[in-house]
């Protein structure tokens, strides 16, 4: 089965050559459908494969094996991380597709097969990235990600909006990209080698760490975070959500971002965790600061939104942050719950959004404040609005749950009420907006300041305002949930999860015990008590939790242009120089 590795990506190209030349041809329904169809075929493949992934299989493309230890060719490694990734984009992926089944008014140009071939190029890129085994075609597929999704962002190009947040989107990831890959021939450039194991190995040969190293590190990161949504990389995302079409939202936060710090777990994991590489203390250093000024700003500017898509973008920003910290602690217990909670993460996230879209076009607008009470009648999308809401607060038994227990946990300290917060506070903003949106509880809320964006003049993605939700945009979402509570439930899957990423890592196999917890439990309930309580006051009182004057400045850093956003992106680059420095001048 080893070389079924490469259809992982192979399909999805196919599937999206077929579409693109033959869907001025065929009807929309056998365009969308044949999308499906490929989706779900790659999603399957990608299970079975990861049902059967010990030991890690290894694909060199076309053969070109090495000789003497070295290749030049490009290199699969199919192991349970990388499987489980590359399955998790698929599987989102096809929902995307189910969802967006007659969504968007009319296929631009009367192309049907245009919407899902950009979605299963999307598709490919991220299978791509997941299951590379060297640094340059990480690279290639990241970026193949990356101008697909600004393809995908500026979809609707008649909208000075959306090609404003594609262009925004594509300055931002390009400067990311030329980041990375010159960290990328920083490596090739000492070691020789462009996998990410023989990297490795060459820079332990090397001896210890200098300058070179350094800045490789920093700008190889640099591209990840970016694509990450790390503070102050960060900015791009909210901007792209407010005017991506929905399914595109779902992939953004649901896979892409989580991508992003996969490949930092990745990449630290098999080029820079030896010898050769940078000390542990100042990696550490690095993500845990990194990580905890982005949970925080995350969840901040998450609360002072009232653009409902916003709103979202900006708690995974938060999330990311808890993700980023978990991965800086360098501890296998925490490489399990952040897997964990990424899987969880996933779905819940997908699934707000699914439900956010279908305010869109219910209503023409995803402003908070605009749509109060006038969602009272759409008491399925309430249910599972709530349900996400309080599944992203970490409720047990969802996956968001257990995978925050076992980060906490291995994290301690401090660290534990990060987490408790910065969740509390993402899902008491979603169930804010539930309790003013679909229940019209407390009075009608205050025009903001001229720095907020309302949401409000939205046109619907449909052809016209739906007067009936297609069953497929509220099949979508709870089943997305449902997948996020199995992640949870499910007997052993916690503890098989664990198994593939400690078999995956360089440190050999390490029995970590992946379980629900009694405190992990009960800090999962707290938060979401104090997310409930949040909601509460916000809606009974608002002036109590309103914007202060102080949080002003914090948010006029969105300005929305794109010169501010590089100078934050080149201020990020110094900042984790500046942290990962100190180890490097003492070696």
């Amino acid at each position: 089965m080893d070389h079924l590795l490469p259809l992982l990506v192979a399909v999805p190209l196919f599937g999206a050559a077929l579409l693109a030349a033959g869907g001025r041809r065929v009807p929309r329904a056998a365009a969308e459908s044949a999308g499906c169809a490929v989706s779900a075929g790659t999603a399957a493949l990608a299970v079975v494969l990861l049902l059967d992934s010990s030991p890690p299989r290894v694909e060199w493309v076309g053969g070109w094996v090495p000789v003497r230890g070295e290749s030049v060719g490009i290199v699969l490694v199919g192991d349970g991380p990388g499987l489980g990734m590359a399955a998790l984009a698929s599987t989102l992926t096809l929902t995307a597709l189910v969802y967006s089944w007659h969504y968007f008014d009319e296929p631009p140009r009367g192309h049907a097969g245009s919407f899902p071939a950009l979605l299963l190029l999307f598709q490919a890129g991220m299978c791509g990235f997941a299951i590379a085994g060297d640094l340059f075609n990480a690279f290639v597929w990241f970026e193949l990600m990356s101008v697909v999704a600004y393809a995908l962002t500026g979809h609707r190009v008649e909208e000075a909006r959306a090609v404003q947040g594609a262009l925004t989107f594509g300055v931002v990831n390009s400067l990311g990209a030329y980041a990375m890959l010159m960290g990328i021939g920083l490596l090739y450039a000492r070691t020789g080698e462009l996998g990410m194991t023989r990297i490795g190995q060459g820079l332990d040969a090397h001896g210890p760490p200098d300058a070179l190293v350094l800045a490789a590190f920093v700008l190889v990161l640099t591209g990840l975070l970016v694509k990450g949504a790390a503070v102050p990389f960060h900015f791009w995302l909210p901007d792209a959500h407010a005017v991506a079409p929905t399914p595109v939202c779902m992939l953004l936060s649901g896979v892409m971002v989580e991508l992003g710090a996969f490949g930092v777990w990745r990449i630290h994991d098999t080029v820079f965790s030896g010898p050769g590489g940078l000390p542990a203390a100042d990696v550490q250093r690095a993500l845990v600061a990194l990580g905890v000024l982005t949970a925080v700003v995350g969840a901040v500017m998450c609360w002072y939104q009232r653009h409902v898509k916003r709103l979202l973008a900006y708690s995974t920003v938060a999330h990311m942050g808890l993700f980023l910290t978990g991965i800086g602690t360098l501890t296998p217990a925490a490489d399990d719950g952040v897997a964990l909670y990424v899987l969880g993460h996933a779905g819940v996230k997908a699934a707000l959004f699914a439900c956010t879209g279908i305010l869109l076009d219910r209503y023409g607008s995803v402003d908070e404040h605009a749509l109060h009470g006038r969602a009272r009648h759409l008491r399925k999308v309430a249910v599972l609005f709530v349900v996400g809401g309080l599944g992203l607060a970490g409720l047990p038994p969802f996956g968001t749950a257990l995978g925050k227990s076992v980060t906490e946990e291995a994290v301690g300290g401090p660290l534990t009420v990060l987490y408790v917060l910065a969740s509390a506070v993402t899902a008491g903003a979603v169930l804010r907006v539930a309790a003013r949106v679909f229940l019209g509880l407390g009075p009608r809320p205050e025009e903001g300041d001229a720095y907020e964006t309302t949401g409000s003049g939205e046109e619907p993605e449909t052809r016209h305002r739906l007067s009936r939700v297609p069953d497929t945009m509220t099949a979508v979402p709870a089943v997305l949930l449902a997948g996020a509570l199995a992640v949870g439930v499910v007997p052993g899957f916690g503890g098989a999860v664990g198994h593939a990423v400690q078999e995956a890592g360089t440190g050999g196999l390490v029995h970590v015990s992946v379980h629900w917890t009694a405190p992990g439990v009960l800090l999962g309930l707290a938060s979401s008590a104090l997310a409930l309580a949040l909601a509460a006051v916000a809606v009974t009182r608002p002036r109590l939790l309103a914007a202060p004057g102080r949080a002003l400045p914090l948010r006029r850093l969105q300005s929305g242009h794109v010169g501010d956003y590089v100078a934050w992106l080149l201020v990020g680059t110094t900042l984790l120089g500046a942290l990962a420095l100190p180890g490097v001048l003492g070696s």
